[in-house]
């Protein structure tokens, strides 16, 4: 079987490349230059543990290879991005253009999945896409819909143990779904039909975006009550049916900061926790570089002299290199904004360097600062002592 899979990002390249591995031909398409000439020499564009390897064994066997332009295949995966417009409604160009890309390769038999995040309904209109472009397939191709529920970092475990749910726009479709991830997937398979898949991942990540709300709402009060919220919230939990997440700076990436919109933008009266949800989680961004700049302000005016200020992080998450819907990047870039010639290092232990932030070392931003402020939770930052001599602003818990 040959399998293209559209788009070698965050989850399409692990997913071509685990497919690869369970013998199935497979070519990878992106229309970045760079990332095509990269994964075809056997290295890995992202940061995924393990991954690089796998990657290279699969290259070096033919098993996989990756192309600027799609190839006849027997199924194929739309895996690009779904961003937002400057209104938070869904962008779904990305997948109609990776599936007009294909329509000529199209042939009785294939196998057509939507993975890309998608709001409810793209599916089918993608279906209307085809059979308006191709009306001799109508009822002789499979289509279906099936979201990746994945942490990064964890990918290659994830992909492969992890229950997914798969919806085609008929049984048949939904069948030939199932069939073609049995290859490789581990958890179970749940079927369903395609509207009801594609608000399954809304759902998912909405859910856990109203969570994280809760708990930064919370240390938004802690804050002005003079409470340790990462304390309270310890405490809270050893209530046998209390489960509070911890409280960041905000809520990044491109599935728990984006997918609610998808929602919201098409149920606007309907979804009012939800949409509060995202209020409170962007404010709470705004809120953390408020607190920075007021820091900054006071040390000027009681030591007559800008501070050192390390912003420490710049992921949406601990310990990968994904910058994507960042709230510390947008703290970061708030921050330097005011004050423009304030001495602020950047600190990213996960990326070697950036095209705007000149980054420095953790431990040496460390060591120089006047304020620190923890914005992402990085594992290197848990070997640092803590300075009495500097003001900490802790916003994701490195001391707690």
């Amino acid at each position: 079987m040959k399998a293209c899979f559209m788009g070698l990002g965050y989850i399409g390249l692990p997913t071509a490349i685990i497919a690869a591995e369970n013998g199935v031909s497979v070519v990878g398409v992106d229309v970045n230059p760079k990332v095509v000439e990269m994964t075809n020499a056997g290295s890995l564009h992202i940061i995924e543990p393990g991954l690089e390897e796998m990657l290279a064994e699969v290259v070096s066997s033919g098993a996989l290879k990756a192309s600027l332009v799609p190839e006849v295949s027997d199924a194929y995966f739309m895996v690009v991005p779904t961003p937002f417009k400057g209104n938070h409604e869904p962008d779904i160009s990305y997948v109609e253009a990776a599936t007009r890309a294909v329509l000529p390769l199209l042939k009785e038999g294939d196998l057509y999945v939507i993975e890309s995040t998608s709001p409810v309904g793209t599916t089918e209109k993608m279906t209307d896409l085809i059979f308006s472009e191709r009306p001799e397939l109508e009822g002789k191709i499979y289509i279906a819909y099936c979201p990746e529920r994945v942490l990064p970092g964890n990918v290659i475990y994830e992909l492969v143990h992890n229950d997914r749910v798969i919806g085609g726009i008929d049984e048949a479709s939904t069948e030939k779904a199932v069939e073609f991830y049995s290859q490789f997937v581990k958890g179970d398979l749940h079927k369903t039909n395609s509207k009801t898949a594609e608000m399954c991942k809304l759902t998912e990540n909405s859910s856990r975006d109203v969570q994280i709300a809760f708990a930064n709402e919370l240390s938004l009060i802690c804050d002005k009550a003079g409470i340790n919220v990462w304390e309270l919230i310890s405490l809270a939990n050893k209530h046998p049916r209390v489960n509070i997440l911890q409280p960041g700076c905000g809520v990044g990436g491109h599935c728990i900061a984006v997918d609610p919109y998808f929602i919201t933008s098409d149920f606007p009266i309907e979804s009012q926790i939800i949409s509060k949800a995202r209020e409170i989680n962007n404010y709470k961004s705004f809120w953390c570089a408020e607190k920075i700049q007021n820091e900054m302000l006071k040390f000027e005016l009681a030591n007559h002299r800008k501070p050192v200020v390390a912003m420490m992080g710049l992921a949406f998450k601990p310990n990968i290199d994904d910058l994507r819907e960042s709230p510390a990047k947008y703290i970061v870039t708030k921050v330097m904004q005011g004050h423009n010639n304030a001495d602020i290092l950047v600190v990213e232990p996960n990326v070697s360097e950036h095209n705007v932030f000149k980054l420095t070392d953790y431990i040496e931003a460390y060591e120089q600062a006047d304020i620190v402020a923890f914005l992402v939770n990085h594992r290197e930052f848990a070997e640092l002592n803590y300075r009495d001599d500097v003001i900490v602003l802790d916003f994701c818990g490195t001391f707690k």
